[in-house]
């Protein structure tokens, strides 16, 4: 799966690229991150796996409402949850064990999950978009797709409304919104 992505990346030929590959395998876990705690791809590797879905989605959203957009979707689509990279990490969490024939196992037992350890708070989308612009510059529709492409989540009336402006302008950010609501509910593995 990372030699799909590296190579979906490259693919696009954007100066500062090879800038992003680097941060992602030298300063980063995204290639083994998951993609959340408890949902889609909360698993080593799930936010790898989810991007992929993500940019699959996207593909196939593409030949309806994307002509000639092939770049922008690549970047979009694999790079939308940047944000999530060094964001998780193994806690553990004391469980009960189950009842088994009316009596107790053994008690008590330690088992991992993953916790947010958000050390850059500055939102989601938002966080992602100011991460890669540090690196390669991205058009203003990629910014508008990254930044809203949670949609609605977590959002106050204001910030509907202005999403609502970003959408219908920018197709791109409408459509990589449907792609990663398709990998997060349509795609759950």
């Amino acid at each position: 799966m990372k030699d799909r992505f590296v190579n979906l990346l490259r693919e696009t030929q954007r100066p500062g690229i090879e800038n992003v590959i680097t941060y992602l395998s030298e300063k980063t876990d995204f290639f083994t991150a998951p993609a959340s705690t408890q949902y889609h791809g909360a698993k080593e590797g799930g936010l790898l796996e989810h991007s992929l879905a993500v940019f699959d989605n996207l593909t196939k959203l593409a030949p309806l409402y994307l002509a000639d957009k092939q770049d922008s979707i690549a970047i979009t689509a694999l790079l939308h949850d940047l944000c999530k990279a060094n964001f998780y990490k193994v806690e553990m969490r004391n469980k009960k064990d189950p009842i088994v024939d009316g009596k107790q196992l053994t008690g008590w037992h330690s088992l991992p999950f993953y916790a947010i350890d958000d050390q850059i708070p500055l939102g989601h989308g938002e966080k992602s978009v100011i991460i890669l612009q540090q690196m390669i510059r991205l058009t203003l529709e990629e910014v508008m797709a990254i930044r809203w492409h949670m949609g609605l989540s977590d959002t106050d009336y204001a910030t509907r409304q202005v999403m609502s402006k970003a959408f219908n302008g920018h197709p791109l950010a409408v459509a990589l919104h449907l792609a990663d609501l398709a990998a997060c509910y349509f795609d759950k593995k």
